[in-house]
């Protein structure tokens, strides 16, 4: 048994030998015979290029065959946006992709470089950049938010942003510290970035400034990431543009940086501009902006200065309320940080208003198509229903939410003994039938931020962490009522003194109801305020409201949220950034002719005045020189020294004493009165509409007593005049006053 075994084990290694000694047969290099005969005919006509092109080609359909022909389900992204914010988007989805696979990377060299070839990879990798944005998303961290939003800086997309930049200015940034104002009850100075084109020699020749607050969720974000647009408004407008670093939170948690951004504004006007460079002649005219989370703290700065101004304190303390800046430019402002599901029917009605419904037909039709995508056999609804007018005011609803609550004690109690009458019987029916539901006016709609739940820039995830990180772990606000949070919560009549505002945002905005309801709010306190100011007669009865003079929202249709923040791959944002420009001048211009305009006004009622007080004046003195003729007829007396009986003199302005008198006490009223007209025009607008009501009113005042003294002696209503001096002084010591009229104890 054992040599048979041996024999076959020689017979097997015999036959490998055997195998290995044979020579292979090798296939031809050029593939099989029918391949190596297609490429001879082919590559008669096919260049190896095109062969390669077209054998690519066929790969993509091949793995793409079910979108091209149809068959795979629709992307819910594919019609959201246009064409070119939605190109802007799959580059800085790749670009977030790869730096947050990037971020673990400890060595900042690597990490920078690992960042830009993990990126590149994602921009032909999108699903695989879609899954991986999705997933960091779904698990937030501050760190992930910065590391998103601060890429704009490293290296190496920095050098690409400034080669993809158009040269705007020739001067860079320069680093400020603003220091605070005495009342406040923080000391350390707040860090900006002054944007100016030319030297800083040159600042003290401007009176106007651009305050921005840059946005950056709350938590991230500098100036210095947003120098697409503060370069651009620097070298179009030629002004400096002052754009505040405000500390960041969870570090500084709500409100530190709301009262850095308040206390800058303040130092700038206490200081009248000094602390940033200008001359401080003259109070500087300031427009403020902000864009998402800026536009909060540009809307929360003007509520206090409004609040301040209101405070009765302050003015007994002596201090002068700041004013309001020239105007108001929101850029997809952050407004409301109360996240809901659906709209209230207030929130629908300034948005259905008919005035305002030709601007916001796209967002409505959007929160109609929720409903109406759901089931497409719903016919859409007419147009009538479209038109309805919605008041502004909440209707009350008609159903029911009073509870019943029965006794355990009368609930067995038998029905003999409790029966009641046939009149409550009949009511109770009543009111159960009035209890069931009845149609609303408004439709059921769901708020932008859950409509554009899948936005590729702003999610819901995102903003619930930015809130979260925003309040901090020790405070829990009232999101109902606090409007320094949520200014689109702010009472009407804080709303009623805001400067001329101007809206910009993207109708795929996940913050577009924040803008449109906001502005609704705006331009219904407005007209309230134009109703009662008619109804007062401190305005004509045929002027009509006009929404432009104080509200204009630009809404763009078919892009989101951050469209300045890339600009280097969505050229369309530089328009809208030479926009904003526009409409900084426009500020400017409007404000500057209405404090011309009420400069020239308070002039020419200065010069009514006075008109009327020399010719009942020169009245007086006839009046005075007849009865002085009846006793001597050839002798004229003109009072040439101080006497008691010159006390009336100053009120008389005769023509022959006018001069001399103007010396004294008359160059007094004239330089205040000019005086006033110079400041005028770097004055608010709620200043400049006080000096114009207190103007008008002087007119009035004067033409009633010209025209009610005209047959008598001129006595002008004043404390010079002589007869009311003297009842005072008579009545004074009844009344407990000393000689300056003071009231003592």
């Amino acid at each position: 048994m054992i040599g048979r075994c041996a024999g076959k084990e020689d017979k097997g290694l015999n036959l490998i030998t055997d195998m290995r000694k044979r020579p292979r047969s090798r296939g031809d290099n050029h593939g099989p015979p029918f391949l190596r005969d297609l490429s001879k005919r082919l590559s008669k006509r096919l260049t190896a290029w095109q062969t390669m092109v077209l054998t690519l080609l066929w790969l993509y359909i091949s793995r793409n065959f079910a979108k091209i022909v149809g068959l795979e389900s629709p992307e819910p992204l594919a019609n959201l946006y246009n064409r070119a914010y939605f190109r802007a988007t799959w580059v800085t989805t790749a670009l977030d992709a790869g730096f947050w696979t990037a971020m673990k990377i400890r060595r900042k060299w690597l990490r920078d470089l690992a960042s830009m070839v993990f990126s590149i990879y994602y921009l032909f990798a999108a699903e695989q950049a879609d899954e991986k944005v999705r997933k960091v998303r779904g698990l937030l961290t501050v760190e992930h938010l910065r590391v998103s939003w601060h890429k704009s800086t490293t290296p190496y997309l920095s050098f690409i942003t400034r080669v993809l930049r158009p040269k705007l200015t020739q001067y860079p940034p320069r680093a400020i510290r603003i220091p605070r104002p005495a009342e406040s009850s923080y000391k350390d100075p707040v860090n900006a970035w002054l944007y100016f084109d030319g030297p800083l020699s040159a600042l003290s020749q401007h009176t106007k400034l651009v305050l921005d607050y840059p946005g950056g969720g709350y938590v991230a974000m500098s100036p210095r990431h947003h120098e697409d647009k503060l370069l651009a408004w620097a070298g179009k407008l030629g002004i400096p543009v002052l754009s505040i670093d405000y500390r960041k939170a969870p570090e500084y948690p709500y409100p530190y940086a709301l009262n850095e951004c308040y206390d800058v504004y303040h130092t700038i006007v206490a200081t009248m501009g000094r602390c940033v460079g200008l001359s401080g002649a003259s109070p500087p005219r300031i427009v403020l902006t902000g864009d998402s989370a800026g536009g909060n703290f540009a809307t929360g700065v003007i509520l206090m200065i409004l609040q301040s101004a209101s405070n009765s304190v302050q003015s007994w303390q002596g201090q002068q309320p700041l004013p309001v800046p020239d105007g108001l430019i929101l850029i997809y402002p952050s407004l409301d940080m109360n996240i809901g599901n659906w709209m209230s029917d207030d929130q629908m009605s300034l948005i259905q208003d008919r005035h305002v419904r030709k601007r916001n037909r796209n967002i409505l039709r959007r929160k109609s198509e929720d409903y109406y995508k759901l089931t497409p056999e719903t016919p859409l609804p007419s147009d009538d229903e479209e038109e309805t007018k919605f008041p502004f005011p909440r209707t009350e609803s008609p159903i029911r939410t009073e509870p019943r609550s029965l006794s355990p004690s009368k609930s067995v109690i038998p029905a003999q003994q409790n029966q009641p009458p046939a009149s409550e019987i009949a009511h109770q029916t009543a009111s159960i039938t009035s209890s069931k539901p009845k149609h609303l006016k408004t439709r059921l709609a769901m708020s932008s931020m859950i409509s554009y739940f899948n936005d590729r820039i702003l999610t819901p995830e995102m903003m619930r962490a930015m809130i979260i990180l925003y309040v901090g772990p020790h405070i829990r606000p009232d999101f109902s009522t606090d409007f320094l949070l949520s200014p689109v919560l702010a009472p009407e009549a804080l709303l009623a003194q805001f400067p001329k505002t101007y809206f910009l945002t993207g109708e795929r905005d996940p913050l577009v109801d924040d803008t449109v309801i906001f502005a609704g709010r705006l331009r219904q306190s407005k007209y309230n305020q134009f109703i009662q100011r008619k109804e007062l007669g401190l305005l004509k009865s045929k002027e009509e409201f006009n929404e432009k003079d104080h509200v204009q929202v630009t809404l763009i249709p078919g892009i989101s949220h951050g469209f300045l923040q890339f600009v280097s791959v969505f050229p369309e944002g530089l328009a809208h950034i030479f926009r904003c420009g526009r409409w900084i001048e426009d500020i400017f211009f409007e404000t500057g002719v209405g404090a011309a305009s009420a400069s020239s006004f308070s002039l020419s009622s200065s010069r009514t005045l006075r008109n009327n007080s020399n010719s009942s004046s020169t009245f007086s003195r006839n009046l005075k020189n007849r009865s002085h003729n009846n006793h001597k007829p050839h002798h004229h007396r003109t009072h040439t020294t101080e006497s008691s009986g010159d006390e009336d003199r100053p009120l008389e302005m005769s023509s022959s004493s006018n001069h001399n008198h103007n010396r004294d006490g008359g160059s007094g009223s004239i330089s205040i009165a000019n005086n006033a007209n110079s400041s005028s025009s770097v004055i608010d607008s709620p200043r400049r509409n006080s000096q114009e009501e207190s103007s008008r009113r002087k007119i009035s005042r004067g033409k009633l007593l010209s025209l009610g003294r005209e047959k008598s002696l001129v006595r002008l209503a004043s404390e010079d005049d002589l007869l009311g001096r003297r009842m005072k002084g008579l009545a004074g010591g009844l009344m407990g006053m000393d000689e300056d009229g003071v009231k003592t104890p």
